[in-house]
Formats: C-alpha cells, structure tokens, sequence
C-alpha cells in the first residue's frame, strides 16, 4: 500500500480534503495520539469500511493532561505510527504542532456536561473540556463525514456523542468495539510503560470487571458488587483504585437493572493507571 501523505497544517488538510469532496469521495476520520496499536489499526479499518477516504489525525493533545499528568513521557513515535498507517490503508495523516492546534491568544473552551460528569472528571477535571475543544477543532478542520471512536474509552465515546449532538456537527460518530490481547488486556498505549510482572496483573482487570458485571446482572447489590471488585483489584496487585462503576450506556447516569448499562473501572499500577469497560449482560 502507499504511504499515507503527512500534512501539519490546517490549510494543506483542507486543501486534500477539498479535492476528496471534489471527487465525490466520502471521508472519515481517526483522531489519535500516535503510539498507535492494534486497537488503533482497528479503527483505521471500520473507518475504510465506511468511507473512500481516511484521515488519521495524530496529535498529543496538552490540553487533556494536568500538570501532575505524563504528557512530556507520553510516548511519541511517528516514524512507527506512519509505517503501521500505510499498512492499515490510511490515506492522510495529520500531524500538527501545538501551535498550530492552538495558536498565540488563544482563549476558547469547550465544556460538555451531561457524561462527563463523575468516574474520570472526579480525576481529572479538566480532561474532558480537552477532549471536547480539540475534538471539535478536528471535525471543523477536516470536516468529515464520520469519525471512529474506540468503546475502551467509553466515557470519551458517550462526549464526544453528546458533543456532536448538542452543536449539530454534521459528523456520525461510530463506536468501536475494544481490542484486546490473547489474555483480554484492553489495547492501550500506556501498556508500553509496564514490566512483566505489571502485565500479568493488568490482565485480571477485565476478568474482575466481567464477573462483576455477570453478578450486577443476575442480582448482586450495586453498591457491594462494585466495592467487592475494588477489593478484588487491589487483591490482584493493583495498588489503588480509583473507581468501579455501573452506568446506564448512552447517558452514563445511574444504571438500572435489565436496562443497557457498562461497568467502568480505573485503577493503578505504579505510576500507570489503566481504564476499561465492559457491558453488564441483560438478564
């Protein structure tokens, strides 16, 4: 396959895009970080499922990091992320500066309420209004037609759906399912920084969440169910847990049994903190 081209401007993005809209191509769009894994390529792919033409944005956003955050060690790696973006198919990889995503002077937020409020917001109370400026910065630089979220960020997909919801943006949002290792360990770029001995005690993260969510179902109290996996995580070697939490799907509210509902889980190793999800089974 050939390269993705690599612009790192918002005018020469548009100018590619211009000539895609010419053609009658239909264009979706992959916003990332970079450090980009299998979880990333899969949605390089249901984006090519849905349009002609894909756009991968690669950018590590500071304005989603706190100042006690990684941003300065998160993993940077563009030459890799450009070799693995050729062989999934992507067409366009934008890779802009910090100047260019925000420019001297500038002064504008956004702030979505609704799903971000608790479970990551208690944590990291500015991340979502990040997630939601440069979100809809991207769909207004390269105004797609639909943009792939992956469901391992899942309280990020439920904003940035009520993102694009509430100010009309002409973007269909499609939610991807998470993509996770022989041992069930959810994708993540994070995982770069554990040893050995961490990995082994992350993969028991999704086993813990999905008996969890298997006994919320057929009628274990909420509130000990969810207490009994934060003593069950910290068990398995997990050194702090920030939350465990059943939610309704779409709003994120409180869940009610026999309703559509996630269980979403953070929780640390070391100076790493891994998130994941999963459904609670409709009994």
């Amino acid at each position: 396959m050939n390269a993705p081209t690599v612009v790192d401007s918002v005018t020469a993005l548009r100018a590619h895009i211009r000539e895609w809209r010419q053609a009658g191509l239909k264009v979706a769009m992959v916003p990332t970080m970079g450090a980009l894994h299998d979880g990333h390529i899969s949605l390089v792919r249901i984006a090519l499922e849905r349009a002609e033409r894909c756009v991968v944005s690669i950018f590590v956003n500071p304005a989603q990091f706190a100042p006690t955050e990684d941003l300065d060690k998160y993993p940077r790696q563009l030459a890799h992320d450009l070799d693995r973006l050729q062989d999934a198919g992507a067409h366009l990889a934008f890779t802009p500066g910090v100047s260019e995503m925000y420019p001297a002077g500038f002064a504008t937020k956004i702030s979505v309420g609704g799903p971000s409020r608790g479970l990551e917001t208690d944590f990291r109370p500015s991340f979502f209004d990040g997630v939601a400026t440069v979100v809809a910065k991207l769909f207004l630089q390269a105004a797609p037609d639909c943009a792939v979220f992956g469901e391992k960020d899942y309280q990020q997909l439920c904003v940035v759906r009520q993102l694009s919801r509430d100010l009309d943006l002409p973007v269909e949002i499609v939610g991807a399912p998470t993509v996770r290792d022989i041992h069930g360990l959810a994708m993540s770029s994070r995982n770069a920084y554990l040893g050995a001995t961490e990995l082994e005690i992350a993969r028991k993260l999704n086993v813990i969440l999905r008996r969890t969510a298997a006994a919320l179902s057929a009628g274990t109290d909420e509130a000990g169910g969810t207490e009994d996996a934060a003593k069950a995580l910290v068990s398995a070697g997990f050194q702090k847990v920030d939350y465990v939490a059943a939610r309704a799907s779409v709003t994120l509210g409180p869940w009610q049994r026999g309703r559509d509902g996630r269980l979403l889980a953070a929780a640390w190793l070391g100076t790493t903190r891994l998130i994941d999800n999963v459904e609670i089974p409709v009994a």
